[in-house]
């Protein structure tokens, strides 16, 4: 018989899937233990949880369950708009923020075009582009972060797409307000630069992307309510650019694209910001006393501006592997091309404590033995 793979589109037979974080239940199973043991810190998820006043509306929300969410999810779009100085026809609502890269693709992308970016850098963008049997060209990455001269040097006539993750995942790296606005200035104005800010609630003084939207520029920014709302689960996240543009991305949109407990769950996430402070300022101390460890550890890592840390462990893959064992999820960067790193997500501070250990532990383990 004829394998199927010959009738599929060909760029998908060597498509490499994304890999998420390993989950709790399968690594509490595999070691046998209870779920309440394992310390996951590998998906940059937010260590409190949802917020109470989510979790309040989302309990009463599920009575209308059997009843289809609004499609254009009004109160949420215009919440959104009203809170970041725009009109509802600047945001379009996706399933999670990678959807509306995926909206972006089915926009603009056909077989032949390329996208740019940054090596290093969140590798949903790659593998979107892929699907769409676009190039993905990966300029060199700077102190592992974006070296912006280097991706406008890789502009060319079928670029459509350009990818910035700000603070970049999986680095954490931050880039200046200033150099974003030599970037724009000097990128060709029929290319779409896409901002994602998944991050951006970490961070004191973001540099302003929203301006571009209101100065009518083929510019969208991503931002999502997995990270400091806690809403992983819920896939809903947003993005921001031009009417016009929004407009075109809704015509590639899906029927009820984001489930109605999630909207109703993150328009209340939306307004507790004393969650968000309390997030924020674990995250802060957390990132602190990672980065103290590891100088005691003598061991390399990225400063961070997201709620993460990535860490020269030597092996990352192996690292991974021991920690496992120790009850501890982290992430290897071998699919990022960065195979002795391992990024840890800030937990809480009991958390975050207990990595902390086992890491050490492992390390030791892994030192060679001083001569006798």
């Amino acid at each position: 018989m004829q394998s199927i793979w010959d009738r599929a589109n060909p760029q998908l037979r060597d498509l490499a899937v994304y890999q998420p974080g390993k989950p709790i239940e399968e690594t509490a199973r595999e070691l046998g233990c209870e779920p309440s043991e394992i310390i996951k810190l590998a998906s940059n998820e937010n260590p409190l949880g949802p917020s109470p006043k989510a979790i309040a509306a989302m309990r009463d929300a599920i009575e209308n369950a059997h009843l289809y969410p609004d499609g254009g999810a009004f109160y949420l779009r215009n919440a959104i708009a009203k809170k970041l100085n725009l009109t509802p026809d600047h945001i379009i609502l996706g399933n999670g923020s990678n959807e509306i890269i995926e909206l972006l693709a089915h926009a603009f992308l056909e077989r032949g075009d390329a996208i740019v970016t940054s090596e290093h850098a969140f590798v949903a963008y790659k593998i979107i582009a892929r699907v769409f049997g676009a190039e993905t060209i990966e300029a060199p990455s700077r102190d592992y972060g974006h070296d912006l001269d280097a991706m406008l040097r890789a502009i060319t006539d079928r670029t459509e797409l350009i990818f910035i993750a700000n603070p970049n995942n999986p680095t954490g790296t931050l880039l200046s307000a200033d150099a974003i606005e030599r970037f724009i200035a000097r990128v060709p104005p029929q290319v779409v630069v896409v901002f994602d800010e998944a991050y951006y609630e970490f961070v004191e003084g973001m540099p302003d992307t929203l301006r571009y939207a209101r100065e009518e520029r083929n510019v969208v920014t991503l931002r999502t309510f997995s990270k400091i709302h806690g809403l992983a689960s819920l896939r809903v996240g947003y993005g921001i650019a031009r009417s016009e543009l929004i407009e075109v991305m809704h015509k590639t949109r899906e029927p009820f694209n984001v489930n109605g407990i999630g909207q109703i769950g993150a328009l209340a996430a939306l307004t507790d910001e004393e969650h968000q402070r309390e997030t924020k300022r674990l995250v802060e101390e957390g990132r602190a006393f990672f980065e103290k460890e590891f100088a005691a550890m003598k061991l390399s890592f990225v400063p961070s501006a997201a709620n993460f840390v990535l860490v020269n462990v030597g092996d990352g893959l192996a690292v991974f592997r021991a920690l496992l064992q120790r009850k501890v999820i982290v992430r290897a960067m071998k699919g990022y091309n960065l195979p002795k790193w391992v990024r840890i997500t800030i937990g809480t501070i009991d958390q975050n404590q207990k990595c902390i250990a086992a890491l050490r532990e492992v390390m030791e383990r892994r030192a060679p033995a001083s001569p006798r």
